[in-house]
């Protein structure tokens, strides 16, 4: 990710939009709307020959009750002898691609036009107290509930509680706080605690390490997020997405424009899912394009390979997130 010069915007808390992804889209979202031309490139080149690779792929936007999919398609090269596609555990669309043929490059260019709609606004004092909502995960059942939501407490491949995540979280999480309130409050804070910085982790950083050094990316700070969230007993997943790339007038550029970006989500209870996210320190809103959630960013990569030989890759990625006028 390439550091951004601009300050991020502040939203405030009182003038926040809610954000309740999760479920399928419903058939008329209402409310303002902004419709986006989505291009995201991708492109590995190799040192030699590659006899035969397999990719799956997490580049198809999925549809929710804040955003309608209206066209989606996958450009690839070398065209693969093996194609298909499915809905994954979480509800994500996964392609998966076997190249049967020598190669020296693969490359996946994914397009689509995105429409994005507003919500009401929050009041996050008015929500549950956190202990209520931790509480309430006791009395759900079936799979539209319970597992959809309480699969999001426990640790993942990638996110696991520990004593650092705990005690900072608990500087958020004061008894009886709305948990609306304390989710915005921790991401307010990992958005001033933490520097950005591109160059100080990958994605194999342990996230103890980001604890410690204090710097990293959008998929870091996504993680300690949703660490510090399990961490108080509260359902907590990690979105991949986009920012639109060009403000709208008069507001600063998000950090996270040009490259995926990645936030986190937070189950309220009655308030539903909410979409934070610390590397801007600002709701998901109409700038957000939503492509998968999961547990974390193992589930959800952008893409991921395995491959026979090629002595190494480079790679190169751009996005670009264009308003369409009317």
């Amino acid at each position: 990710m390439t550091p951004n010069p601009t300050p991020p915007h502040h939203t405030p808390p009182d003038q926040m939009p809610a954000s309740t992804t999760g479920g399928a889209a419903p058939a008329s979202p209402s409310g303002a709307s902004t419709r986006y031309r989505v291009r995201h490139a991708t492109a590995y080149d190799y040192g030699e020959d590659v006899p035969i690779s397999h990719h799956l792929l997490h580049l198809t936007a999925r549809p929710h009750p804040r955003q309608r999919v209206r066209r989606s398609t996958l450009t690839i090269d070398p065209v693969p002898a093996v194609r298909s596609q499915r809905v994954d555990y979480f509800g994500n669309t996964v392609t998966y691609v076997a190249v049967q043929e020598p190669h020296r490059s693969f490359s996946v260019i994914a397009e689509s036009e995105v429409e994005v709609f507003d919500v009401p606004p929050i009041s996050p004092d008015a929500s549950l107290a956190w202990e209520q909502v931790r509480d309430s995960l006791r009395g759900l059942s079936g799979p539209d509930d319970g597992a959809e939501i309480t699969q999001y407490c426990f640790d993942s491949t990638l996110v696991s509680v520990s004593p650092s995540l705990l005690d900072y979280a608990r500087g958020s999480f004061a008894g009886g706080r709305p948990v609306m309130a304390a989710a915005i409050d921790l991401m307010q804070r990992i958005n001033g605690d933490f520097a950005f910085d591109p160059t100080a982790t990958t994605v194999a950083t342990p996230l103890a390490e980001v604890m410690r050094s204090r710097r990293g990316v959008c998929q870091d700070f996504a993680q300690i997020t949703v660490g510090c969230l399990r961490g108080m007993g509260l359902p907590a997943r990690y979105v991949s997405g986009y920012l639109r790339t060009l403000p709208p007038p008069g507001k600063p550029r998000l950090v996270g424009a040009d490259v995926s970006h990645a936030w986190a989500s937070v189950w309220c209870g009655p308030g539903g899912w909410l979409d934070i996210c610390p590397t801007n320190a600002c709701l998901a809103n109409r700038d957000f394009i939503t492509v998968a959630w999961g547990r974390d960013y193992d589930d959800v990569s952008p893409a991921r390979g395995v491959l026979v030989g090629g002595a190494g890759h480079g790679l190169t990625v751009s996005v670009d997130v264009e308003p369409l006028e009317g």
